[in-house]
């Protein structure tokens, strides 16, 4: 089908909306068999070697538009698409696409794109580098393209080439369409605002879950990645961070200015804080509950005007923070423990390997499923065994941003961990003795999952998640082998409301698309991959790869969640039924050796001369029919003869016997001479199998007086080599073996962290000193304490990177000792 049009976004802009309208006809063909998949792939500008890093080049707005970021030609694909039209197994995609342009040179490798929530800016990000292509532009007089306003966010933190500051993760925020969140390594989380600057963040929250002074490993302070939560209670206002170590701390709440939310979600949370909180007996429970009323009050003011409850259906949240308290990072969350305490509440599991390198938070009905991907392969599933509740830790004033009408325009504080041990959270504790105390929630383990990566590197695997649209249940993996699909089969607590008894199932996991061809190959990457969906409940993923190919895939979401239950009575009778009704096609030997012999019953010798019609005669007659009946006549019904023709030889017992060997000779002659020759045809196979075997038998006997002389020689090697020094080494004691287990941990993890915490500080001082030598002539309009803070600041900076230098130094120092003590230890054995 063709058509000469196409459908347009609203837009102001008239030459923009001329623009979309491409001169030729359109062409709608399979997306993977689309013309821009197709094409023989030109040589890149960086070369042909693919990224390190795992990238993402597709995007789509949730309708009918699928982009796609050309790195050869650093441009933007707009591909229109059809779910299910005309088929419901197919995609659609019209030809040609439409290329947007950047009215900016991009000067970095994007890795990764994405849209906002109404589709109307996509971002660009990549290791050097960050943008946001605004989709709405104008036409260009060269080609039949449109250039589209590009803008760089936060170029005076991140990426000004002075700084050391990575970006670890990027994301849209669920609940605005113009705030962006960022976390780098500088162990600060920042949300920017798009509408009012794209270059200073509209909130800084600076990540502290280490208490200063306190020894710990250096992956603790890593942050590898974040994520929002969903629609369900406090969740909506949470936001998730990731540690190198693998775990797992809170920030909540934290809402961006101007970001509009339902009014009943609103509601619902603003009820139970008055319901369960400012009736508790606990007063720390009543203050933590006053602080959330408070700043909902303050956010969102029509929660104080009862009146307009039935007219509003949405709210606006407004610049508000507390002014004598600042946000607790809540965690790390911990294991729950069943009825007992348990020693080790560690949030690394036993049997994942290498660190922590990705994060997905999974709103599943009424249960919060957080996902880590370990650089072993392994995927760790849990579950919020509780409700996330806001906290704050008063005392620690935030620093903020106002107008000259003393609006707030931005906000920054600090974030630290709760000072303390955490209380030991167990399943049977009472509802009184959770809900409201500031504990973050404890996490419910459901599973563990080990992806078997093949060809795994030194610094691991690169694993991205993302959750299937239409059944949350189900969770995509994709990493260097391909994509994987983990389906949860088990959700506690909407299992518990909804009244079922279910027991505890592990989740099943599926390929679904392997790049590997062979076994111990290189896998080719993958550059994009998304997942799409529409209203008729049908589900797909597309794909694309490094050589520019797309591959589409329907993925089934009927009946994967209903467990297989096997009646093995039932199946057991109907084999016994198919059985009966279609017997086996064979001949019983009973029939094959003929009716029983009969032993004819000793006569008198004048038994010939006795008249048939004598009483004697007949008496004998009876007699000898009595026999023949009772075993002919049973023989004749096994081989299935008429009873009629034994009728008429009843009275003639010889001839009656002559009849029925020539009867069995006739009807079983062909079937055993088939017998036969099937025998014989075996025969002749088994006498070629030996011969060849005897052909064989010769060099068989060569290759085994060459095995061992094989044999010999290595044995004298291994003679002479049990003869070297150093060989008897004992194998490693389990003590040993962690001792070993921890350096590696340490060589791998640890001097990475130490290093980008110490860039992170260089970085930070200087600039401190540039901000000082920036405001030195306006030293005089400042107080005199303002002087006093900022040295003492930069003093801190430099006793905290003289204090990691020196804890450097120091783990350096033990590491040449260990090393030294093993040489030792092997030249002493």
């Amino acid at each position: 089908m063709r058509f000469n049009f196409e459908l347009t976004e609203p837009n102001p802009d008239s030459s923009s909306r001329n623009s979309l309208t491409p001169k030729e006809d359109i062409l709608w063909v399979p997306l993977q068999n689309h013309p821009l998949f197709t094409s023989p792939t030109s040589t890149s500008p960086d070369g042909d070697a693919a990224p390190q890093s795992p990238s993402n080049l597709l995007a789509w707005d949730g309708t009918s538009r699928l982009y796609y970021w050309d790195s050869n030609l650093r441009c933007l694909h707009r591909i229109s698409i059809r779910l299910g039209d005309p088929e419901p197994s197919k995609v659609l995609a019209a030809s040609p696409s439409k290329v947007l342009q950047t009215d900016v040179e991009i000067s970095f490798e994007v890795n990764k794109i994405s849209i906002n929530r109404n589709g109307s800016a996509l971002l660009l990000s990549g290791a050097y580098g960050l943008c946001v292509m605004y989709l709405y532009g104008r036409s260009s007089s060269k080609d039949d393209s449109i250039i589209c306003r590009t803008v760089s966010i936060g170029s005076q933190i991140y990426f000004n080439g002075r700084n050391l500051i990575h970006v670890r993760k990027v994301s849209w925020h669920p609940y605005s369409d113009t705030h962006l969140g960022i976390l780098s390594s500088d162990s600060v989380f920042r949300l920017f605002d798009l509408s009012s600057d794209v270059l200073q963040p509209e909130q800084e929250y600076y990540l502290q879950p280490v208490e200063p002074g306190r020894s710990r490993n250096a992956a603790s302070i890593c942050p590898v990645d974040f994520s929002f939560g969903g629609d369900h209670l406090w969740d909506k206002f949470s936001v998730f961070m990731l540690f190198s170590d693998g775990s797992v701390y809170i920030l909540c709440p934290i809402v961006p200015f101007k970001s509009v939310y339902k009014w009943e979600s609103v509601l619902e949370i603003y009820s139970d804080a008055e319901l369960f909180g400012l009736k508790s007996a606990n007063p720390v429970a009543v203050n933590n509950s006053n602080l959330a009323i408070f700043w909902l009050e303050a956010t969102f003011p029509e929660l104080a005007h009862e009146s307009k409850e039935g007219e509003l259906s949405t709210l606006r949240a407004h610049p508000y923070a507390i002014f004598d308290a600042s946000l607790c990072l809540q965690g790390p969350l911990r294991k729950v423990c069943h009825g007992v305490e348990d020693e080790d509440l560690a949030v690394r599991g036993a049997e994942c390997e290498g660190h922590a390198v990705s994060f997905l938070y999974d709103l599943a009905s009424k249960d919060s499923i957080l996902v880590t991907a370990w650089s072993g392969g392994q995927l760790q599933i849990d579950a919020l065994s509780d409700e996330i509740q806001p906290v704050w830790t008063v005392g620690s004033p935030p620093r903020l941003r106002v107008n000259s009408h003393d609006h707030i325009l931005g906000l920054a504080m600090l974030c630290e961990s709760i000072s303390g041990e955490l209380p030991v959270m167990k399943l049977d504790n009472p509802h009184d003795h959770t809900v409201w105390l500031g504990h973050p929630p404890p996490l419910l383990r459901l599973a563990i999952v080990d992806l078997a990566l093949p060809g795994k590197t030194e610094s691991g695997s690169h694993i991205s998640m993302f959750a299937d649209p239409l059944m949350p249940e189900r969770i995509y993996s994709v990493h260097d082998g391909g994509i994987d699909s983990i389906v949860l089969h088990f959700l506690p607590f909407t299992s518990q409301s909804s009244g079922k008894d279910e027991t505890v199932r592990s989740p099943s996991v599926h390929p679904v698309l392997s790049t590997c061809q062979v076994e111990n190959s290189t896998p080719s990457p993958l550059c994009g991959f998304i997942a799409l969906s529409d209203s008729f409940g049908y589900s797909w993923i597309a794909v694309t790869t490094s050589n520019k190919e797309c591959v589409v895939l329907e993925m089934k979401t009927l009946n994967l969640l209903v467990p297989v239950h096997v009646d093995m009575k039932k199946e057991s009778a109907s084999s016994e039924e198919w059985t009966n009704r279609n017997p086996p096609d064979f001949i019983s030997k009973e029939l094959l050796s003929g009716p029983k012999v009969v032993l004819v019953p000793q006569g008198s010798p004048n038994l010939r001369s006795v008249a048939a019609d004598s009483i004697e005669g007949r008496s004998t007659l009876h007699q000898y029919l009595n026999l023949f009946h009772e075993n002919y006549v049973e023989y004749a019904h096994k081989v299935r003869i008429p009873y009629g023709i034994y009728r008429l030889l009843l009275p003639f017992t010889r001839l009656g016997l002559d009849i029925q060997v020539y009867f069995e000779l006739e009807h079983h002659g062909p079937q055993l001479k088939k017998i036969v020759e099937d025998q014989h045809a075996r025969l002749a196979e088994a006498q070629e199998k030996l011969s060849k075997v005897v052909k064989k038998q010769s060099g068989l006997e060569n290759r085994v007086n060459h095995s061992m002389h094989r044999h010999n020689l290595l044995e004298q090697r291994l003679h002479c080599l049990r003869n070297l020094p150093g060989v008897h080494k004992k194998p490693l004691s389990k003590a040993e073996r962690e001792f070993k287990s921890e350096l590696d941990q340490f060589t791998r993890v640890e001097l990475d962290a130490l290093r980008a915490s110490i860039d992170t500080l260089r970085a930070r001082l200087g600039r401190f000193r540039e901000s000082s030598k920036g405001d030195a002539p306006n030293q005089h309009r400042k107080i005199a304490g303002r002087n006093n803070v900022l040295d003492a600041q930069i003093s801190q900076l430099k006793s905290s990177l003289t204090q990691l230098s020196l804890v450097n130094s120091d783990n350096t120092k033990k590491v040449k000792l260990v090393e030294s003590a093993l040489k030792n230890q092997e030249i002493s054995r």
